[in-house]
């Protein structure tokens, strides 16, 4: 299908006929100017260079959840067998309980109590706050490719530095994590600025999900490998490797990705075409002046922002508070605790990628509008998680329940992928960089808040603490589905489209002007 006349579904209504219907519905079937197909193509190498780096990007995030285990003093660090907590499920089901796992000769381990792990598995998100915005700002006028590979690359680095920060004491390390969460909040911004210009219109939902998808699919990985890891080599070897895998990925990053179709020395003529003119102008960049006061006051905005904040409370539990439930409430040994920590990311890393092609498909059949698409994968990625983390809750001992209800709500999660995640691109392709910065640094405030809360209401490890941390977050979950459902839009901002009207009004009015007059 090609776009009538080269417009895009993001052109303003300001075009030649006046016609002011969304151009999502003006396709014609042209054999001489179909759509280059994705395989092979330079936008779906892209994405798959995305992927992969995003995998790296989880992979450096999450290895500290699982290499606490072994880097903390089990024996010491944990609440005594007296205690009323931390016991209630029976040791010998499962594995070794809490007790440190073994680890080589010469490898220290360190006398961390909850709330210090707390912290430091939250002193990532301190930094990760800081650059988000500026990040898609820059992104925004630069273009993305640097900052996303300078971001991975600078993670990369300083997690090589993990062992010796960690020896040099608690708030060395603290220090270090929240260094790497400075590198790394630039990323996503960065990936949504460069969508911006590479995703045409019908094809955001897949591609976006698709790059993105590579967070899950890291944190399957990245889970069980840390485990084995350091169960065979230490844990100091964990940080050498990611770090030196992220390193290896940013030189393949540099060489082989461009910032936008135009400057891409491989792509086709026919896909170059085809993605410029599908995107229009909307997707060029926002030059130094973005409108902040408008942003601020729009309302779908406020919605992504709400919703995102409240869907990352429960990813962030996952990530970094999960291990710690699998060993010290379930009594997993490590290498048990690593790879059904990584379960539930399996099936959020399937469904994200299926909910794109459908949101996709949808689109392309005019079944649904961009809204309510938008809506209905924001709904069933927050409401079904909820019901399902209320569900662990109320597993007890059962880690066989625990899981399944842990997996089926990762799951689940997945399809809020074509939801909220990537609404920042239909209501202002322009300013998707920037717009992701803000929606991401306010969704990155659970990242800091939800760890230490965690620590807070399960210093005795007992189940009903835990129990208050997954219900918890499944009604914040449930908030976000009711405040995206009811604010939420998937229709192009006024706000972002002052200046791709005001130039499209210049250059209508340049055509009626005389030649001697010019």
């Amino acid at each position: 299908m090609a776009l009538q006349n080269g417009y895009s579904i993001d052109s303003s209504p300001l075009d030649e006929s006046g016609d002011t219907t969304p151009l999502l519905k003006k396709e014609v079937v042209d054999v001489d100017d179909s759509v280059p197909p994705q395989c092979c193509s330079a936008r779906c190498n892209l994405a798959i260079m995305m992927f992969f780096g995003f995998s790296v990007i989880y992979g450096l995030r999450v290895n500290l959840s699982v290499a606490m285990v072994a880097m903390v003093n089990g024996t010491k660090s944990q609440p005594s067998l007296n205690s009323s907590g931390g016991h209630e499920c029976p040791v010998s089901s499962h594995g070794n309980g809490s007790q440190t796992p073994d680890q080589p000769d010469g490898i220290p381990l360190y006398l961390w109590d909850s709330l210090t792990q707390g912290l430091l598995l939250g002193a990532f998100f301190f930094g990760y706050l800081v650059t988000q915005i500026p990040g898609g700002y820059l992104a925004g006028h630069f273009g993305g490719s640097i900052f996303l590979g300078g971001g991975v690359l600078g993670t990369a680095a300083l997690t090589l530095l993990t062992p010796l920060a960690a020896q040099l004491g608690p708030y060395w390390l603290f220090g270090l994590r929240a260094l790497e969460g400075f590198g790394e909040g630039v990323t996503f911004p960065a990936m949504m600025a460069m969508w911006a210009r590479w995703a045409p219109p019908l094809e955001r939902s897949r591609l976006m999900t698709l790059s993105g998808s590579g967070a899950n699919f890291g944190a399957f990985v990245a889970l069980p490998l840390t485990g084995f890891i350091c169960h065979s080599l230490g844990w100091p070897a964990v940080f050498y490797m990611f770090g030196g895998a992220g390193c290896i990925w940013a030189v393949f990053w540099f060489i082989l990705v461009s910032d936008q179709p135009g400057t891409h020395p491989r792509i086709s003529t026919r896909e170059k075409d085809y993605i410029i003119n599908s995107i229009g102008k909307g997707g060029g960049n926002h030059g130094w002046s973005v409108p902040l006061l408008p942003m601020m006051l729009s309302v779908p905005l406020w919605a992504i922002i709400v919703s995102q904040m409240c869907a990352n409370w429960g990813n962030c539990i996952l990530l970094t508070s999960l291990p710690t439930y699998m060993d010290t409430v379930l009594h997993f040994d490590l290498r048990q605790n690593a790879f059904l920590s990584a379960l539930p990311y399996l099936g959020g890393w399937a469904f994200s990628v299926i909910s794109g092609v459908v949101a996709d498909s949808l689109l392309e059949k005019e079944l649904l509008s961009v809204t309510a698409v938008r809506k209905i994968f924001t709904i069933t990625g927050l409401l079904l998680p909820a019901a399902f983390l209320v569900a662990v809750g109320y597993s007890g001992c059962s880690g066989v329940l625990a899981v399944t209800f842990l997996t089926l709500s990762s799951t689940a999660g997945g399809t809020s992928a074509a939801g909220a995640f990537i609404n920042q691109i239909d209501i202002a392709p322009r300013y998707a960089g920037v717009l992701l910065g803000i929606t991401n640094t306010f969704g990155t405030i659970p990242g800091v808040v939800a760890p230490i809360i965690t620590g807070y209401l399960t210093k005795d490890q007992s189940l009903a603490g835990w129990r208050s941390v997954f219900c918890l977050s499944a009604g914040i979950s449930a908030v976000g589905a009711f405040i995206f459902t009811l604010f939420g839009s998937g229709e192009v901002q006024k706000w972002a489209l002052v200046e791709v009207d005001q130039e499209q009004a210049e250059t209508k009015r340049d055509r009626f002007i005389p030649i001697h007059d010019r």
